[in-house]
């Protein structure tokens, strides 16, 4: 059976670059987008957390969306971040973004609210009736305080044709198979931790939006590839090699780490928004061990 949507194996959660000011850096957006789009990435992800979203402005993001999209010019597509604590405030961004021709938009459970099971369902109802985007739910529990169970996923799923995955950012197996088993077969499970891509690949996930492609999209793709080909041992192995990486990623809030290993490889500046800070030397020289031996091996 067809996908519904198909945003593709290798969605980059896209870091946005600042200058020391701490302001986007539009060029550095262009090309990083770029080179995202020649390194594997299938789809880009504009202002979600690895992009600092909460602390863009609306108009900073759509300043931020057309970049992007000039810069890859069809050659991958455009996810927009749509996700609010405040039903209202992400229907008008799903109503904008569909203005501004995306591919699809992420949205995240609630986040600090809460809200029971039933005030999910409520919550991204108002959203997929706001908008004939293709909308991928966010399911991050360490960040908003509360889980969406696999049996809101499938209702969701079989109410609105428009809901067309889901990224699952915890690592709890059950779940993606009782999601597998409980929601429409053409619906997309995506890996939202780019550890768990392997794992999650063999209960029938979709792919990853991930954080490791931006120094990696080659070689995640090649993981992916490799698994649903049959070349197990090679994907296998492949994860194996990247894991260190991947877990080095997140030795710090995201994205501070990527984007110190991104400055590390001439790609952008370390620079992020308060309250986040830069890592310290100490930790600098931690990931550029792990990320050095990787380009030596």
């Amino acid at each position: 059976m067809a996908l519904r949507y198909d945003a593709g194996e290798v969605i980059t959660a896209m870091v946005t670059p600042f200058n020391e000011k701490r302001e986007i850096d539009y060029n550095r957006a262009e090309q990083i987008a770029d080179h995202l789009a020649q390194s594997g990435s299938d789809a880009i992800l504009v202002a979600g957390t690895t992009g600092e979203g909460p602390t863009l402005t609306h108009e900073e993001e759509l300043e931020l969306l057309s970049s992007v999209r000039r810069a890859v010019a069809g050659r991958a597509k455009v996810i927009m971040n749509a996700g609010s604590n405040c039903t209202i405030t992400a229907c008008r961004t799903a109503k904008l973004a569909e203005k501004e021709d995306v591919d699809a938009l992420l949205s995240v459970v609630p986040y600090y609210n809460k809200p029971s099971q039933d005030g999910m369902i409520a919550h991204f109802s108002a959203i997929a009736e706001s908008t004939n985007l293709p909308i991928i739910l966010y399911n991050i529990p360490s960040r908003t305080g509360v889980q969406m169970l696999p049996e809101t996923v499938a209702k969701l799923a079989y109410k609105y044709e428009n809901i067309v995955a889901v990224k699952q950012s915890y690592g709890d197996m059950d779940a993606v198979t009782e999601i597998k088993l409980a929601a429409p077969e053409n619906f997309s499970v995506y890996s939202g931790d780019d550890s768990l891509t392997l794992p999650m690949l063999s209960l029938g996930a979709r792919g990853v939006i991930s954080v490791a492609s931006h120094l990696f999209g080659k070689e995640v793709k090649s993981m992916i590839r490799n698994y649903k080909t049959g070349e197990f041992i090679a994907a296998m192995n492949m994860h194996k090699k990247l894991y260190p990486i991947m877990k080095k990623l997140f030795m710090a809030p995201n994205p501070v780490p990527v984007k110190a290993a991104l400055a590390h490889r001439g790609l952008c500046e370390d620079f992020v928004r308060r309250p986040l800070v830069e890592l310290n030397e100490t930790q600098k020289a931690e990931l550029f061990s792990v990320l050095d031996k990787f380009y030596e091996d």
